[in-house]
């Protein structure tokens, strides 16, 4: 292979240079990071929750005031929002950002996530029901263990979509009116 070729081979394997953008300014910047603050509100909700129900497994004892009945029962409001969430997300709003952003596609990493999230809360949503029937009896170790199984995977999601509906991302696809049209 000569030498000439190799660098054609490099270049046509190698991504341009994307070239930076301007200065947005602070109204821009509030019009470009709208999505991004309102999928954080959403998001600080979920950690929340999931932090209050984790650290009472890793404890091996419910928050202070928190009878079983009150701690499943948030277990469960937690699965049925976070799956509320992502049917939103996935019928809404990602079907308008996948026309021009390569991570809303069907295919790409953010839905990935929500199926590996979903397996994780399909398990969950199972013991917490086993629980309130009776059937089983309440184990934290046993909820910790269940929550580790899709929790990388939660929280990875929750910083990556975020960032991916950051002003500095989205304003390499979308204008400012598009923005503003946004659903979110």
């Amino acid at each position: 292979m000569s030498d000439t070729s190799a660098k054609n081979d490099l270049a046509a394997s190698t991504p341009p240079e994307e070239k930076p953008l301007p200065k947005l300014t602070s109204a821009e910047f509030r019009v470009y990071n709208n999505m991004a603050e309102h999928m954080n509100y959403f998001h600080n909700h979920f950690r929340h929750t999931w932090n209050t129900l984790y650290k009472a497994c890793e404890n091996n004892k419910r928050p202070a005031g928190m009878s079983i009945r009150q701690f499943l029962a948030t277990a469960e409001q937690f699965c049925q929002g976070l799956t509320f969430h992502h049917t939103i997300e996935e019928q809404s709003i990602f079907p308008i950002l996948a026309k021009k952003m390569p991570s809303f596609k069907q295919e790409m990493e953010l839905l990935e996530q929500h199926r590996g999230i979903h397996e994780g809360l399909e398990k969950l949503e199972e013991y917490i029901a086993e629980c309130r029937s009776g059937d089983k009896e309440l184990q934290m170790k046993e909820m910790k263990r269940i929550m580790d199984g899709f929790g990388k995977v939660l929280w990875a999601h929750l910083d990556d979509e975020v960032k991916q509906l950051g002003a500095e991302n989205m304003r390499k696809y979308w204008t400012l009116e598009e923005m503003r049209r946004m659903p979110m």
